[in-house]
């Protein structure tokens, strides 16, 4: 095609979410030209992006970013790159364990990996997180298997497993489990936890801002006296997470809790950060869940939550429940979390090229 630069390109569901998956060697090294391809590639900004592969959704607007690591404890290294819709803006701030559950998949069948019979673990480091993610993925005869009888909620049908088994990603952006120091603080007159357990979140009760919690997605969308409340929390709440101004950033993620309805330990309406999620994100729900096992929260009185120091908690959400798996041990400081675990899918759903303006990069 004259005037454009083709890149290697696949596109790939991830859990819930949508994205290309790139090899890194394949974009510029330079990080604000790669973002201007990532900008290109997914037509941002533009509501519709009408001009790129992003599904005008922030949960289809998504890249994986991908390369063979260096690092003796993981065998690649996996940036997350959110490409906002309607903004000229990619934040690599946050983690994505959705589009994660893509990366096992994608790097065996890329050749970072070599896939072993039955199933093969691929080591992943999360650039975005500092943090190690190992994923199992299902390779029956030495390829990535993508069918089988898992069913998630909020996607058709089933699939094959893809297992996340998470460690050290404790304070992975906020630099500690609780970056305030309390399980709960009060911030605009609302009891509050502020809770990084891979994803920085703040927890509240749906109740304490005038909500039932159970509230459609489309509905809270349009209430504009309970999201400007919200964002006044999560304004206030960025530094005092370690996060510094977040006005123009995704972080953190606000969820508003109520007592769960569907036999699980809580429900959930998460905002990220202004708009009503339809689901809730991987790490989000592992940091929700954490919230929820940690005496004194704001979670307290509201969550179900099982006896024992291995505990599975299941966290409605608009479309569905996520199933987050949780060892705990009991430390000199309280409940510590020793290890997250969480079953997702992914699909393989197109390979090819994308195509960029030269004026945006010519390939260099």
């Amino acid at each position: 095609m004259a005037g454009q630069t083709k890149i290697p390109c696949v596109m790939m569901r991830g859990g819930t979410s949508k994205g290309a998956y790139f090899l890194a060697r394949d974009l510029p090294a330079d990080a604000a030209v790669r973002d201007r391809v990532l900008l290109a590639a997914m037509g941002s900004p533009d509501a519709r992006q009408i001009d790129g592969m992003g599904g005008a959704h922030p949960l289809t607007s998504k890249v994986a970013i991908v390369s063979k690591s260096q690092r003796a404890d993981a065998d690649i290294d996996y940036l997350f790159a959110q490409v906002v819709v309607n903004e000229p803006k990619v934040d690599v701030s946050p983690a994505c364990g959705n589009i994660l559950a893509g990366v096992g998949p994608f790097a065996i069948e890329a050749g970072l990996v070599k896939p072993a019979a039955g199933e093969t673990r691929v080591r992943i480091y999360m650039v975005n997180t500092k943090s190690l993610c190992t994923a199992t993925v299902k390779t029956p005869g030495g390829e990535v298997s993508y069918e089988g009888e898992t069913r998630i909620a909020g996607v058709p049908g089933t699939a094959a497993p893809i297992l996340l088994d998470f460690e050290g990603i404790a304070g992975s952006s906020c630099g500690a489990l609780l970056p305030t120091g309390n399980a709960r603080d009060t911030i605009e007159g609302v009891p509050v936890t502020c809770i990084d357990n891979g994803m920085p979140v703040v927890v509240f009760a749906a109740k304490d801002v005038g909500r039932t919690g159970y509230e459609t997605p489309a509905a809270l969308n349009a209430d504009m006296e309970a999201k400007a409340r919200i964002e006044a929390i999560r304004l206030r709440a960025g530094p005092m997470m370690k996060l510094g101004d977040v006005t123009k950033k995704v972080v953190p993620k606000m969820t508003l809790i109520a007592p769960a309805r569907e036999g699980g330990a809580v429900a959930t309406r998460t905002f990220i950060p202004h708009v009503c999620h339809e689901a809730i994100g991987v790490l989000g729900a592992v940091s929700v869940a954490t919230a929820c096992v940690l005496p004194g929260s704001a979670t307290e009185g509201i969550a179900a939550v099982p006896a024992g120091t291995t505990k599975v908690l299941s966290v409605e959400h608009p479309t569905g429940e996520f199933t987050v798996q949780l060892e705990t041990v009991q430390g000199a400081g309280g409940i510590e979390i020793r290890r997250a675990a969480l079953l997702r899918t992914a699909r393989r759903l197109f390979d090819g090229n994308v195509l960029v303006p030269r004026g945006v990069w010519d390939g260099g």
